[in-house]
């Protein structure tokens, strides 16, 4: 009985995880850019018990002994990072990838107040007013937007209009006629699995590259150069999360289903050895 409850407790805690997991897709549903998340379970070690007698001769349909799990847990949360469907605006500075493994650098402060660049999809960007007059092109969460240097895009205030070019060129049309040009901060990531999440929006390369056995430029490179010419990007466009409610409906019923099931199991069991214990 103490083994049932043991099992079925191990694997509460990892449906729990799941379900958490699909709550956290559905309320991202409406996030511009959110890739969806899946658990995927394995199955914890078991124990094999060889109880058949070694005088038996008659031949066995089943495999001789008794396997007793120990639940499972889930192995992996993985990104589904297909592409997202294109939603079309009226702003200039709503920019969208048609290339599902290309990102926008941003400039995000850490904890000691240094800029590090991580990554997003999501490309609602504003021009946002600085002390000295000119505007700096900010994310909807004010983060910088990052140009192929890896500096802030900074221009004068006088802007009539905003464009974008081939190879994710941004122009800015002052008012005085005069155009300031910025190439926007690109870049591909090869292996988006072996990214770490920094939260619903963006990822980062995580500290431990070496750990893993990777170098930087097996999981990422930066749109230079001709590589610009491969950039799929367009303004006037936001890429919608690729949640599919069908789906995520269907699993959590599954998971809920699974986790009515064990908790059943821990119920039964306590009841057995409450009639074990009553027994005088």
């Amino acid at each position: 009985m103490l083994r049932t409850m043991l099992t079925a407790t191990n694997t509460l805690n990892q449906i729990q995880l799941q379900i958490d997991t699909i709550s956290n897709n559905i309320a991202n549903i409406g996030t511009n850019g959110y890739k969806a998340k899946e658990a995927r379970f394995s199955e914890m070690l078991y124990q094999e018990y060889h109880n058949t007698r070694k005088d038996e001769q008659s031949p066995r349909l089943t495999p001789q002994g008794i396997r007793y799990g120990v639940g499972a847990k889930i192995s992996q949360i993985q990104t589904n990072n297909a592409q997202g469907t294109l939603q079309t605006t009226d702003r200039p500075l709503d920019f969208a990838f048609n290339n599902a493994r290309q990102y926008f650098n941003i400039l995000m402060p850490d904890e000691n107040g240094d800029m590090n660049v991580v990554y997003t999809r999501k490309g609602d960007f504003y021009a946002t007013p600085m002390n000295n007059g000119q505007m700096m092109l900010v994310n909807a969460d004010g983060y910088a937007v990052a140009d192929i240097d890896g500096n802030p895009i900074v221009f004068d205030e006088e802007v009539s209009s905003f464009s974008l070019e081939n190879g994710g060129r941004l122009v800015v049309n002052l008012e005085d006629g005069t155009q300031q040009a910025f190439l926007l901060g690109v870049t591909e990531i090869h292996l988006p699995q072996l990214m770490m999440k920094i939260s619903d929006e963006y990822i980062d390369v995580p500290d431990n590259l070496n750990e893993l056995g990777y170098e930087l430029n097996d999981v990422l490179t930066d749109m230079q150069g001709n590589a610009r010419q491969n950039i799929g990007l367009e303004n006037y466009q936001l890429e919608l999360s690729n949640v599919n409610m069908a789906i995520e409906m269907t699993q959590l019923i599954q998971a809920q289903k699974s986790y009515q099931f064990n908790a059943r199991a821990i119920t039964i069991a306590d009841q057995m050895l409450g009639l074990i214990n009553g027994i005088r």
